[in-house]
């Protein structure tokens, strides 16, 4: 039993690095090693198969400290794990709840973002030249049903990527970068393989693991995932919903590897860059319509502005001339001009007002303001700045994401008394289409929290209370 579950995983492991080309002989890897099963069994196989795969083999822990003698008991293990199989070991720690708060980051995504670029300074000290996570088929299913339910396209359906290259943008889970052979890189290389596979895997080694506690916490959406929506999916409509999952990002990667290629080369004779930009309405409408979708988005990206669906839509009905003008995000706006559309910010026409419905749980994105919230129900107020936590009783008369309007006022818990929004963007010296499309969330007429401020004291959380709803914003590593 021993060698058929460590011989048929590793092997497995192996065709895929091999295909996918993720190590090659000679490079320095650091597996990242949380204490984790997953993470333990990537550096189990890893040192199975380091002769064959030609590389030099060490582990990073980093740790978050979100657990106080849990986490230390967990970098213990896997400094003992690395002295064992006399490997180098390398650690790092953060401040992740301050960064959280600062930020208004849940602290699973303010994890991410401190772990991240510990392994990005480790790649571009040259201390190594591949990371290994320990992502699993299972961690690539549970992003691509995340993002669908969010909603995504091809891009956002591609999930992990095998491979990301550094040094370029802040990178996370999904990023678009690709990797070359001769670039520093993060490499999954169990991104075809179950969890179940590499528990299996690791009992027969007889090699123990650690379990995460906050892994079982239900706070974070994709535990409920994991635990609760994927389960039920395995039983009431296919037991390889899984697969069927990640073979659904296999495909958005190559289509969307091809139609990026198609974009770039297409691009220079539909758009004419500059201030303002100028796309060819002709030219544009001569495409296909999946190729004028991604020339639109391309052409704005270009100018640093996020569309969404409906936004790339009016635009593409201003080129066919059913519209003179779009009301773009920030601002900015596509407007009709002889035989072409003009994209440019908007330098004195005040942004649209806007209001969406916001579900607990639940996602909303915001074109007007370039972002995504959530809202999500937890006990208490567990892992979250209390002041960032709104009492549950408020619920009945629902919520909703506006802009704010002329005239209203906020009371920040903490402030003496309530002020104008205008006086307290003012105070953070925000102007212009960004502080008009700045985000509030009302219930009833009552606004009961604003971007970047405490929750007011009369709507946070009372004695008794056991729950609590949080709003945060998604970062883009996680849409």
């Amino acid at each position: 039993m021993y060698h058929k579950a460590v011989q048929e995983l590793s092997q497995h492991v192996l065709v895929y690095i091999r295909r996918q080309a993720l190590l090659h002989p000679g490079d320095r890897v650091a597996a990242a090693v949380s204490g984790g099963a997953d993470s333990v069994g990537l550096l189990r196989v890893l040192l199975e198969l380091r002769k064959e795969l030609g590389i030099v083999l060490s582990v990073a822990h980093f740790n978050h400290g979100l657990r106080g003698a849990e986490s230390d008991a967990e970098e213990r293990f896997v400094a003992d794990l690395a002295k064992r199989h006399r490997l180098g070991f390398r650690r790092a720690a953060e401040e992740i709840r301050r960064l959280a708060a600062e930020e208004r980051l849940s602290l699973e995504a303010a994890a991410r973002r401190l772990r991240y670029a510990w392994f990005e300074r480790l790649l571009g000290e040259g201390v190594v030249n591949r990371v290994a996570t320990g992502h699993t088929l299972d961690d690539q299913a549970e992003t691509v049903l995340m993002r669908l339910a969010r909603g995504a396209g091809t891009r956002g359906l591609a999930g992990i990527y095998p491979e990301f290259s550094v040094p370029g943008p802040h990178f996370a889970e999904g990023s678009r970068v690709p990797a070359v052979s001769s670039s520093p890189s993060i490499v999954r290389p169990l991104l075809s393989t179950r969890r179940r596979e590499v528990v299996a895997f690791l009992r027969g080694l007889g090699q123990d693991w650690r379990e995460d506690s906050s892994n079982r916490d239900l706070r974070f959406a994709r535990n409920r995932v994991r635990h609760g929506i994927v389960p039920r999916l395995e039983r009431a409509l296919n037991p390889a919903v899984c697969e069927a999952l990640a073979e659904t990002a296999d495909l958005a990667r190559a289509e969307e590897e091809y139609w990026e290629k198609e974009t770039a080369l297409t691009l220079p004779a539909v758009l004419r860059p500059g201030q303002p930009a100028r796309i060819k309405a002709q030219a544009l409408l001569e495409l296909p319509l999946a190729l004028q979708r991604r020339v639109v988005r391309g052409a704005c990206e270009a100018l640093g502005l996020r569309l969404d669906f409906r936004h790339v839509e009016e635009i593409l009905d201003v080129a066919a001339g059913a519209a003179k003008a779009a009301a773009l995000p920030r601002g900015w706006r596509a407007t009709g001009k002889g035989n072409g559309i003009e994209i440019e910010a908007g330098v004195s026409a005040a942004p649209p007002d806007y209001e969406y419905a916001l579900s607990v749980p639940g996602t909303v994105f915001i074109p007007e303001a370039g972002l995504t919230l959530e809202a999500v129900l937890i006990p208490g107020h567990a892992g979250y700045n209390p002041e960032h936590c709104l009492a549950p009783s408020f619920l009945n008369s629902g919520l909703k994401v506006r802009n704010w309007r002329a005239g209203e006022r906020f009371w920040p818990a903490h402030s003496k008394v309530p002020k104008k929004i205008k006086e307290l963007l003012q105070e953070r010296h925000l102007a212009g289409p960004e502080k008009k499309s700045w985000p509030v969330v009302v219930s009833g007429e009552e606004i009961v929290w604003m971007r970047g401020f405490a929750v007011p004291v009369r709507f946070g959380l009372r004695v008794g209370d056991g729950e609590a709803v949080v709003i945060r914003e998604v970062p883009a590593a996680e849409i």
